[in-house]
């Protein structure tokens, strides 16, 4: 969610060149866009072996980028963003989690990101520049050095499960993407509207917008827990100095360097902030197993330099930490179905070109 965005975080000197960059970039920050430049590599037959919360591994996609898929209310569905092998702007599309059914629900205009099915499952949202401009919005140049794209005209769109009947949520000038929504329809998401990265929520019509972070620092990727009482996010609390004021300044431009993020918690009004994670690297994507009790998220901590994410589960009060996948690429934005049963997620793994990202379907074996 940016859907991407985020967690491109602290890639290896080697993956900033410009060539790196041809990857597409969902938003969340929109991570996304760190998955296309892991490298591609074989699966061996031990992988299996050792991914022993996972059983059954499913690729459902093929070809191009495609990421950032999360469940419906009912567990049958996925919606996530893709962009095709030849190019152009990502776009939102819905399938079944047998693969079948494959269905585009943006507007093909724009670029969009951050996809989430109302609790309902009758509508769904994401976010998109299509409101300003149908073509794709342009990628940064190389003369502040290695930056993403923050694109101010992303506002999120509330439409019915086939895209129609779309009605934008949001308007203040700024970025506004990373949407998920609690059991009682609030939706949280990250914005740059008061100048910093922050986390908002507002009601499910888009009225009653609330403030629920005051930080400076790239505070975004907002995760409801299945109840709806707490919220999970990445984030990283800039202190005064150098760092802060090249960061406030890109911003200005709807810029963002790459950096470390940790996984915090709070509650839904933005209170009780408390730190999970302590590893060092890029610790993104995080989100909520049903229990209520457990954290899964991507991260390079084992390797802050490299470009292998993997996902690891954590328990609420930042013990337990145990590595869940082990593919030597990319493996991000994971989500549990409401039932428990199944995770979600995008990876690297089995690619045919380099960069190319997939979402996979495993069953999830939750006994120890």
């Amino acid at each position: 969610m940016l859907a991407a965005a985020v967690a491109a975080l602290a890639l290896a000197p080697e993956a900033r060149q410009p060539a790196a960059q041809a990857a597409s970039a969902p938003e969340r920050l929109a991570l996304s866009e760190v998955e296309g430049l892991a490298l591609s590599a074989v699966e061996g037959p031990a992988l299996t072996e050792v991914e022993g919360r996972l059983a059954n591994v499913r690729q459902l996609t093929s070809g191009g980028e495609n990421a950032e898929s999360y469940f419906s209310p009912d567990g049958r569905r996925l919606i996530f963003q893709t962009t095709p092998a030849g190019g152009g702007c990502d776009q939102i599309y819905t399938i079944n989690i047998d693969g079948s059914d494959r269905t585009r629900v943006s507007t093909g205009t724009g670029r969009t990101t951050c996809g989430y099915f109302y609790p309902t499952g009758t509508e769904l949202l994401f976010a998109s520049t299509h409101g300003a401009s149908p073509e794709c919005p342009p990628r940064p140049g190389y003369e502040r050095g290695y930056v993403w794209p923050v694109y101010a005209t992303y506002d999120i769109y509330r439409g019915r499960l086939d895209g129609s009947g779309l009605t934008r949520l949001t308007d203040a000038p700024g970025y506004d993407a990373e949407a998920t929504i609690a059991p009682d329809g609030r939706i949280v998401f990250t914005s740059t509207r008061d100048g910093d990265m922050e986390i908002y929520s507002m009601n499910a019509d888009g009225s009653d917008v609330r403030r629920l972070t005051r930080r400076p620092g790239p505070d975004g990727g907002p995760f409801f827990s299945f109840d709806g009482k707490q919220i999970v996010f990445r984030g990283r609390e800039l202190g005064p100095g150098a760092e802060r004021e090249d960061y406030l300044a890109l911003l200005k431009d709807a810029l963002w360097r790459p950096t470390q993020l940790e996984i915090f918690v709070m509650d839904r009004d933005g209170g009780n902030v408390r730190q999970l994670t302590r590893l060092g690297g890029a610790n993104f994507a995080p989100s909520w197993h049903p229990d209520g009790r457990r954290i899964i998220f991507s991260s390079n901590h084992h390797n802050p330099k490299g470009r292998n994410f993997d996902l690891f589960l954590i328990n609420l009060d930042g013990t337990g930490l145990e590595q869940v996948t082990f593919n030597p690429t990319f493996d991000g934005f994971p989500m549990f179905s409401p039932d428990g049963r199944r995770l979600a997620f995008s990876s690297n793994r089995q690619a045919k070109a380099e960069g190319e990202t997939n979402v996979f379907v495993a069953d999830w074996n939750d006994g120890k």
